[in-house]
This record gives C-alpha cells, sequence and structure tokens, in this order.
C-alpha cells in the first residue's frame, strides 16, 4: 500500500517541500530509504522501527521503501523523522492516508517514541501558510515558535501516539492542547542608555546621524575614549521593531537555530559583536550545507566590528558586497544559497597599535607600524563606510558632570521622526532609508541649492573623490536636511557631511 505526506527541507533560507512517500508491499522484510537522503536522514529507518517497537505499533513483516522527492537534492537533518513515522503508519494501514493530505509533518523521533525539537520551524510554516495547507504538525517543543504564524493552524505533539491521535482527530486534539502562543517579553535594551555616555557629543551627532539614515559609521580614537560604549547604545535609539521585521529576523534564528523556548519571537534590534579573531566563514555563513553567519544575524540591526584592523584582511573583505546588495551569496557544490544582509556596520578602532597616534607625545609607534596598522583596512571598504568620526579622550571636567546627557528614548524620538520622513519620499521604492540609496536615485532625491552644489564640486576637486564618496556624502547630508526638516540640501549639510570624511583623509591619506 503507498502513503505520502508533506515535510521541507532547508536551504540557506529558502523552504524545499519535500514528499515523503512510503510503500509497503510483500518481500522479505526490509526497510529501504531512496530519494538521496544524507547519512542523518538514513539513520531515522532505526529510530522510527525502535519507536514504533517500543510504543507498541507493529509493522507487518513486508518490505518497507521510503521515498524522499525530488530526488535531486540531497536531504540533510533530522526533521524527517515523523514524516516517515506518518507516511509508514498510512502505507501500513494503521492510518488512513487521506488523512495526511493537505498536511506538513516536522520532527525528530527518539527511541521511546518522544518527539523533540528542531531548528528552522518558522520558515516551514510560513510556507505551509503560503501553500494553503490544512494544518501542521511540530514538535511541542517548537510550538510557540509555531504559532507565531497566526492565521497557520499548527499543533504540538509530544509523542508519536500524540501525532496519530491529532491526525484522525485535528479538532478533537487541538481543543485538548490549547496552547498560548502569546509571550510577552521584555523590549527593554538591556539598561544601556545614551545618557551613560560622557561629553563626546561630536560622535553622538555621527552617531545620532548613522541611525537616522541607516549610515555605516567607524569611530576612530584612543584606548579608553568610549567607542564601544557607544556602540554597543546604537540600537536603543533605533525605531523599535514592527510584528514583521520581528518575524523576519526571528526566520534568520530560527533557520540557525538560535531561539529560545520560552520566547522565540526576537523583538530587539539585534546587535552582533563577532571577536576578531572570527573566521570569514563565521562571519558570511559557513558549512557544507551553509547556514547564516555574522552578517545575517546582524540583518535589520548593528553588526559591530570593535579594534576593526585585528581581522584579518579575509574577513573584512567579505563585507564589501553585502554592504553595498544588503544581502550575502554563498556558492557551494550544491548550490547557490542567498542570505539577507542588511545590516548597519558600526566599527572601532586606535588610531595606532598603542591607540594614541597623532598624539607623538605618547605615541610610542613607528611611522611603518603605523601605515602597515591603517593599511589593513582597504580603501574599497573604507568607501563604504558613509560615516567616520573622531571618538577623542574624555577629559576630567567631563567626566565629573554629575548632569548626565540626552536619554536614548529622547534620540529615538527624532530617528523616528526623520525616518518617517524617508518612508514617505520612498514609499515607491524598494528601500526605505537614505543609506541605501542607488547611483540612480541618489541624483533623483538629493537635490542641492546651488551653493551647496558649489561647494561640493570643490571638494570633490580639491580632495580627489571617488564616485562612491561623493554619493556617500550626498547620502549623508540627506540624512543631516532630513533631521531639520529642510527638503533641499543646503551648503551647512554638505559641510557636515564633507567632516564625516576627512577623517579617512587625515589617517589614510
Amino acid at each position: 500500500m503507498f502513503a505520502s505526506v508533506l515535510s521541507a527541507a532547508i536551504f540557506g533560507m529558502e523552504v524545499r517541500e519535500i514528499q515523503v512517500e512510503a510503500d509497503v508491499s510483500d518481500g522479505l522484510p526490509s526497510f529501504t530509504m531512496v530519494g538521496f537522503p544524507s547519512a542523518q536522514v538514513r539513520e531515522a529507518q532505526e529510530r522510527v522501527r525502535t519507536a514504533f517497537k517500543n510504543n507498541r505499533l507493529s509493522l507487518p513483516p513486508k518490505r518497507v521503501t521510503v521515498n524522499f522527492a525530488p530526488a535531486d537534492m540531497k536531504k540533510e537533518g533530522a526533521g524527517f523523522d515523523l514524516p516517515v513515522a506518518a507516511a509508514v503508519l498510512a502505507a501500513a494501514d494503521i492510518l488512513e492516508p487521506k488523512l495526511l493530505e493537505q498536511v506538513m509533518v516536522v520532527g525528530e523521533i527518539s527511541l521511546n517514541g518522544e518527539i523533540h525539537g528542531v531548528s528552522g520551524i518558522l520558515p516551514r510554516v510560513i510556507r505551509a501558510r503560503e501553500l494553503g495547507l490544512r494544518f501542521c504538525i511540530i514538535p511541542q517543543e517548537n510550538i510557540k515558535e509555531g504559532k507565531l504564524v497566526r492565521d497557520m493552524q499548527v499543533f504540538g505533539v509530544k509523542t508519536l501516539k500524540d501525532m496519530i491521535r491529532c491526525l484522525k482527530d485535528p479538532e478533537k486534539y487541538g481543543n485538548e492542547k490549547e496552547q498560548d502562543s502569546e509571550t510577552e517579553g521584555r523590549t527593554g535594551e538591556g539598561g544601556l542608555d545614551f545618557a551613560d555616555v560622557c561629553g563626546q557629543e561630536g560622535a553622538r551627532r555621527a552617531a545620532e546621524i548613522a541611525v537616522s539614515g541607516f549610515h555605516n559609521i567607524l569611530l576612530i580614537g584612543p584606548p579608553g575614549s568610549g567607542k564601544t560604549m557607544l556602540a554597543r547604545r546604537l540600537p536603543t535609539i533605533m525605531p523599535r521593531m514592527t510584528f514583521e521585521e520581528s518575524l523576519e529576523i526571528t526566520k534568520v534564528y530560527s533557520v540557525a537555530g538560535l531561539l529560545t523556548k520560552k520566547d522565540p519571537l526576537i523583538r530587539k534590534r539585534p546587535f552582533r559583536s563577532p571577536h576578531h579573531t572570527s573566521s570569514a566563514q563565521a562571519l558570511a555563513g559557513g558549512g557544507r550545507v551553509p547556514g547564516p553567519g555574522e552578517i545575517t544575524l546582524a540583518h535589520r540591526g548593528v553588526l559591530f566590528l570593535d579594534e576593526m584592523p585585528e581581522f584579518s584582511r579575509k574577513s573584512l573583505e567579505i563585507l564589501r558586497q553585502p554592504l553595498e546588495d544588503k544581502e550575502i551569496h554563498l556558492s557551494r557544490a550544491a548550490g547557490t544559497y542567498t542570505f539577507p544582509a542588511s545590516f548597519m556596520l558600526a566599527a572601532a578602532m586606535n588610531p595606532c597599535p598603542c591607540g594614541f597616534y597623532p598624539d607623538m607625545n605618547r605615541c610610542r609607534c613607528t611611522q611603518g607600524e603605523i601605515t602597515h596598522y591603517l593599511g589593513k583596512i582597504s580603501q574599497p571598504l573604507l568607501e563604504r563606510i558613509d560615516i567616520c568620526t573622531e571618538v577623542p579622550a574624555i577629559q576630567f571636567p567631563e567626566m565629573k558632570k554629575k548632569k548626565g546627557g540626552e536619554s536614548s528614548s529622547a534620540i529615538r524620538r527624532r530617528v523616528e521622526r526623520t525616518q518617517e520622513i524617508q518612508r514617505e519620499r520612498y514609499k515607491n521604492e524598494k528601500f526605505s532609508f537614505n543609506g541605501e540609496l542607488d547611483g540612480r536615485h541618489v541624483e533623483k532625491y538629493c537635490e542641492m541649492t546651488a551653493e551647496a552644489e558649489m561647494l561640493l564640486e570643490q571638494a570633490y576637486t580639491q580632495f580627489q573623490f571617488s564616485t562612491r564618496a561623493y554619493h556617500k556624502i550626498l547620502k549623508v547630508a540627506r540624512t543631516v536636511a532630513d533631521m531639520e526638516g529642510t527638503e533641499k540640501i543646503q551648503s551647512e549639510h554638505i559641510c557636515e557631511a564633507l567632516t564625516y570624511r576627512a577623517y579617512d583623509k587625515k589617517y589614510w591619506s
């Protein structure tokens, strides 16, 4: 007898439907799997057969064949255990095959019949909704994650017998196992606040501009001046995420297997701060079947590179393509995988190995050491950073001030107002922020006054900016103008934008 059930596999961020087919026929007793299964998937036959025995589900002594269609892609992971069990039960006439129609099943089975959670449940449930299926059966451990998709019926099962009861009467099972899918999580920022930052008015202003227009920012200064402190507070001035954004980021973390069971919905902007020893594969996403790397895990949030020159040249150069395209493409023998990478890059560095250049009274580095240190960051990468600002050492009077700086909530209100202007302006485009403008749209939306255009022309000629640097200046000036509520870019906006490119000329010229 033949039966089949729908499951799904994760390839990068893409969900592909897998039809799990089973046939029980006369012949010597055997259990065969075909359809390009990996070693992990092949082991399912032993787990399923032993789980049947321990739950007193007797298979007839016949030939069992399981096929995974389509057969031209390799099947990975333990999430196929439950659909294999369901298909075999139906093919053995223990379940009616029609009960498996328009149903997606995912889960791992233990030897005693318990169902264990798997990663990547959320994108699978979203795909089931797109296909218009009746319902999904997933592990009970993943039920809160699955029920984030509010318009798709999802049932969580703890054991093999739970799955059988659910398939036979899903409405009754659902009433017995009502789950509370709404979990109230904390939306605070872990106590971080811009009010904690002493002084550094110039760096605070640069940070606000960077967040308002979703620009990349580089902080340069001596050790202990507050570069890391500033960067860690960037998410606190970003607008709070909508539910759609939270779902988008949760989907990434689901594929990476980084969600918590208690509250799987990601509610805060991601802030990823990989160590400088991280490999290029850790940043981009690695493995034979690539998963999300730090670049993708920072999607819709901040990727912070502390001590940027200490990262390997190979790791830093990987950033160039996703900074431009807002997605990253990884090619392997099995195919090409695309991951979202719309993140804001924040980087911090010392101006030299000891950190005190250009103060030659304190700097102990030779000119060769300084040149080698700064040379670890290539000019093409520097030109992809919109804002470069100095974070000087804090003076004693500023450090002892009892009055704190402006709070994150006050800055966030201004950022939200500025971003609303941008969303309204770009409502008919595929992007929402000034930092995402390409060359064609820069000319369309960055209209300048005659004085501003003349000033920019003089600076372009004198400093020999590249075309990319020219566009970066205009995009930052556009954000500054939006912060002041001005439609046309004025000369003072160009002046401020130029100051954020002066430091890269100061250190790397």
